[in-house]
């Protein structure tokens, strides 16, 4: 079993903890090895390497910030995580990337300035300005997904397919209790 990556002091705590709690020496290291792995893991995502090497693949030209806030703005259109689509105003776009309103509004002129995405009327409401992925912003996004499914394809080619089916189903039941855990929005 591989030792977690914690601080010495906090991780014996936890581990403490987590054996208090009814989990056996093993289950508390493999748990607290999966709490550095998600750390890791959600680090290369949030922080960008994970979309940013994609972006520098393709020649893309965006940062981190920028492809975040466009994929976004499409999720919001379809309605991904969402109980429906939904127009893409900056206040929306703000709300998903947990940003302030002028930093959404400032990410989303570069995107249009990059005619990545337009600035529409609301059909909802005719005051209202929303945020729409151009063309080439869904040419950009399918470009994406085809060069990150290539990469996943590779990632898990030497894995048996009893490892890629078990994983699937236990990410999915930890997501899910993530969920239930931690209640948000999405």
């Amino acid at each position: 079993m591989k030792s977690p990556r914690h601080p010495a002091r906090h991780h014996e705590q936890v581990k403490e903890t987590l054996q208090t709690s009814g989990f056996s020496e093993d289950a508390a290291i493999a748990l607290l090895s999966l709490d550095a792995d998600q750390f890791h893991y959600m680090r290369r995502v949030v922080k960008g390497d994970v979309p940013q090497s994609l972006m520098q693949e393709l020649g893309a030209g965006l940062e981190a910030t920028q492809f975040h806030a466009l994929a976004a703005v499409l999720r919001i259109q379809n309605g991904y995580g969402r109980p429906a689509p939904q127009e893409a105003t900056v206040g929306l776009l703000a709300e998903e990337m947990n940003l302030d309103p002028s930093r959404a509004s400032r990410i989303a002129a570069d995107l249009v300035e990059r005619g990545l995405i337009a600035r529409a009327v609301s059909q909802e409401d005719g005051r209202r300005s929303v945020l729409v992925a151009t063309e080439a912003a869904n040419v950009l996004i399918g470009a994406f997904l085809r060069a990150k499914w290539q990469r996943t394809m590779k990632l898990f080619a030497s894995w048996p397919e009893e490892d890629i089916l078990a994983f699937s189903r236990l990410f999915g039941r930890y997501v899910d209790g993530m969920r239930e855990q931690y209640p948000g929005q999405g």
